[in-house]
């Protein structure tokens, strides 16, 4: 799936309205894990760059140090498997963490991304 490198490559270089140009109008970002609070599902590639526009302003990424992208039997779905690492912005404390994310892709845009991670760890190094 091309469209992985192309994604993190969009989220190291802070291109947040780049990355959410990857959804297909209609796509979904999902977050099955989401705490009270916080969204648990976004529709459409204009909910999702609003929701990702300050992301650059909260997590300084600077690198994807392992990445593994997991073909299921279904060509247009993928399993990712990938570390971030960089600087909490509010705090200055180092963030490295583990997503694992599950894609559908139709004509070369996200239709739905499952984001599984655990927002509680962001919110500890925000504290």
């Amino acid at each position: 799936m091309d469209l992985i490198p192309r994604a993190l490559q969009l989220l190291l270089d802070k291109d947040m309205t780049g990355f959410a140009g990857l959804w297909a109008e209609d796509g979904v970002m999902e977050f099955p894990f989401a705490p009270p609070g916080y969204p648990s599902r976004l529709e459409g590639r204009a909910a999702i760059e609003d929701y990702l526009r300050d992301y650059p302003k909260m997590l300084d990424v600077q690198g994807f140090p392992t990445q593994v992208v997991h073909q299921s039997t279904n060509p247009d779905v993928a399993v990712v498997e990938f570390d971030a690492e960089g600087v909490v912005v509010a705090t200055g404390k180092p963030y490295r963490f583990s997503y694992i994310a599950v894609i559908t892709v139709r004509n070369g845009e996200i239709v739905s991304y499952r984001d599984y991670w655990n927002p509680l760890y962001v919110q500890e190094l925000s504290a």
